[in-house]
């Protein structure tokens, strides 16, 4: 198997690739919906592992950040 990439120059070369598709000839992969399905997977995994902090909290870390550049 190769992977190729394409520029659709004409809508209907888009017809012509579902019909080889469905004919088992070749596969079409939705490259920007397998990208947003990875960022969520990516989303997924730092779910929870921040815990939840106060608006004052958050504050004065990143005064103590800018400080520490001072």
């Amino acid at each position: 198997m190769r992977t190729v990439t394409l520029d659709i120059l004409d809508d209907k070369a888009i017809n012509l690739l579902k019909d080889l598709e469905n004919l088992k000839v070749i596969k079409l992969h939705n490259i920007e919906r397998e990208r947003q399905i990875e960022a969520i997977d990516s989303i997924k995994k730092l779910q929870g592992l921040m815990s939840k902090q106060s608006l004052e909290e958050i504050d004065k870390q990143l005064s103590d950040l800018r400080n520490e550049w001072d």
